[in-house]
């Protein structure tokens, strides 16, 4: 009796979702089971498919929308190009005179005859003359083209080139004098299939209708997902996603099972996006190419997602080098001069193995190349690390059936939010902790940012609200520090993400779910030469300190990092050396402190002044690693 009650209130819930959607965005929402359906038999991009379902079928009537999925059948059956039957098209067209083709369309500027030209991907046409005034409107057709319907015309008798049709339907004479080998094809009318332009303070208006449970459920189901069928942590996970879409120089990284959908939104979600299949790339392809002096696909789209991690491979020696020094600076060199571009990078593969496994035998960077993968400079580098295993594998149920935003509509007004910056905006209520170093404190910001810009464009939202972005986004840079503490240790020992609130001043401590819980002290044993201890610190308030330990082959040196210039502290770390040195064959006859060098870091993990207490903290500590048990 329960389940019938819950399903009608969440019935009722979509219900009341899809009758705001009507109010606001009536004209920019299509049902997504329809898509599904078609999707299934015809291998077309989704937004191609939603521009031409929100033609045909906005409509509540299931007359109108049967009989719009039979036209948008019929239309995919007689004009989407198959790369197979291009030969067929061009026969028809001949036959014809005319023939409308739906294709992706590029468009490239013929110096020689000082004209532009269009190149048909599936169709396999080149050297189409087209007007200028379509390239002029849509410039994407000259950055990688974009899909299009297309009217062409077939004409064989006239002296001179076929007359190029302007977009207001004039005759323009073609430069090019009929020869045999130029083509009889011209283009007609050539219409984009994307949004022509988004109006981004009808969605902020829009935005207002909604609440955040709502609005989310609003997003997911535009990617195609079905927002009941997953948990609140889920739904999140499933945003953070987006973020790359919605923020410039963005780094994210998500490594988990297969079949969880990990590439799916930036193949067919976003004509913004671009998936780098196989991983198997060049500096000139990605960056900038100095032969045709062009720049690559991060000046040319605005994320870059590389499908299976494992097979990275740039052909040229400094490829690695160069991303670094992109991801890191949204700039790169190449020759005598400085490029600069915007598109995000996304690093998506799978994991093997358990994340338990990886997390006791390697790091969750594991499955990138060993070139990347153990390469600190460059991990420290992401933003933001999706913890995939936690992301169902999905099923059909899995995807949904209702109404959500045109994915033309979404990609354009994400592209549009781009432009905007909201990352300060946790300034107002919060202050992120000490542990946090510039890099951290960038990534945190550009979470946040992205997360206020999908979730509330028209910046209304609570402190709660914000809190809660706060808390997945240290989260997600957490992942990547703690992995980075693995590989690199010491240097990387701040990991304590914290935030402070500046109405309260309580210091509230963020952790990741798959290596403890958020407290000062996890619970459970301990690494070897780990220690916490808790004592007077130099303001005479009591606190936890945390000492970690390294031990490394050398010759007896003692280093302590992290107590700064207090000698007392010094002092006391000294003296407990000075006692293992004297006493480890007492203490165990496995204790060297001749041919090993011991690495001490003290944490102040309550920002309290360092105690001077730390003799017997670090004496634990030192035989703690020496004898490496915890």
């Amino acid at each position: 009796m329960s389940d019938y009650i819950e399903g009608n209130a969440i019935e009722d819930a979509n219900a009341e979702i899809n009758r705001k959607l009507h109010q606001a965005f009536d004209g920019r929402i299509v049902r997504k089971d329809l898509t599904k359906k078609i999707k299934e038999g015809a291998n077309v991009p989704v937004y191609v498919l939603e521009f031409l379902l929100g033609q045909y079928c906005s409509s509540d009537d299931p007359d109108v929308i049967e009989a719009g999925v039979n036209n948008v059948k019929h239309i995919l059956a007689e004009n989407y190009v198959r790369p197979d039957e291009a030969q067929k098209i061009l026969s028809l067209l001949r036959q014809r005179g005319s023939y409308t083709v739906i294709d992706k369309i590029t468009v490239n500027l013929n110096i020689r005859y000082d004209m532009y030209e269009a190149e048909f991907s599936n169709l396999g046409l080149k050297n189409i003359p087209i007007s200028e005034e379509y390239p002029a409107k849509y410039d994407r057709l000259l950055c990688g083209g974009i899909w299009c319907i297309v009217q062409l015309d077939y004409e064989t008798e006239n002296e001179f080139a076929p007359e190029i049709l302007s977009a207001s339907g004039d005759y323009i004479q073609s430069k090019k004098k009929r020869q045999k080998n130029i083509t009889p094809i011209s283009i007609r009318k050539l219409t984009p299939i994307q949004m022509p332009h988004v109006d981004i303070d009808e969605l902020k208006q829009g935005r207002k209708a909604f609440t955040e449970e709502e609005w989310i459920k609003v997003l997911l189901r535009s990617i195609g997902m079905e927002p009941d069928k997953f948990n609140d942590r889920e739904r999140w996970l499933l945003l953070a996603r987006m973020l790359p879409l919605v923020e410039n120089n963005f780094n994210l990284c998500e490594l988990g099972p297969r079949s969880t959908g990990k590439s799916h939104i930036y193949k067919e979600i976003s004509p913004n996006s671009i998936l780098v299949s196989g991983g198997q790339t060049t500096v000139a392809n990605l960056f900038y190419n100095m032969g045709r002096k062009t720049v690559g696909l991060v000046g040319l789209w605005d994320c870059v997602a590389f499908d299976e991690v494992a097979g990275i491979h740039f052909k040229d020696k400094d490829g690695i080098q160069i991303m670094k020094d992109y991801m890191a600076s949204g700039s790169f060199a190449r020759g005598k001069e400085e490029k600069a571009a915007s598109a995000s990078m996304v690093f998506v593969g799978n994991i093997n193995q358990s994340v338990d496994v990886l997390l006791k035998t390697s790091s969750l960077f594991d499955p990138f190349p060993p070139e990347m993968g153990t390469d600190t400079a460059f991990l420290d580098r992401i933003h933001c690390y999706i913890p995939g295993w936690e992301i169902p594998k999905f099923r059909p149920e899995h995807f949904t059936d209702d109404y959500g935003f045109i994915t033309d509509y979404l990609a354009e007004f994400i592209r549009e939010l781009r432009k905007e910056q909201h990352g300060d905006e946790l300034d107002k209520y919060f202050r992120l902790g000490k542990n946090l170093n510039q890099r951290d404190t960038i990534a945190v910001r550009k979470m946040t940012d992205g997360f206020i810009k999908l979730l509330y464009p028209n910046g209304e939202y609570t402190k709660e609200q914000l809190e809660e972005i706060l808390k997945i986004s240290l989260e997600m840079r957490r992942r990547v520090k703690e992995q980075l503490k693995k590989l690199g240790g010491m240097e990387f020992y701040d990991v304590n993400f914290s935030y402070i609130d500046l109405d309260t001043f309580e210091e509230r401590y963020v952790s990741v779910p798959e290596q403890g819980s958020g407290k000062l002290i996890p619970e459970g044993i301990c690494n070897p030469g780990q220690v916490y201890t808790v004592s007077q610190g130099k303001s005479g308030m009591i606190g936890v300190f945390r000492l970690e330990s390294q031990m490394l082959p050398g010759n007896g040196k003692f280093e302590r990092t992290g107590i700064g210039s207090d000698s007392k502290s010094k002092e006391a770390a000294n003296t407990a050396f000075n006692y293992l040195k004297a006493n480890a064959s007492r203490i165990s006859g496995s204790i060297s402190t001749t041919i090993k060098d011991y690495i001490i870091n003290y944490q102040d993990l309550q920002g309290i002044g360092m105690t001077e207490k730390l003799a017997l903290p670090t004496l634990i500590a030192l035989c703690s690693i020496a004898l490496n048990k915890p």
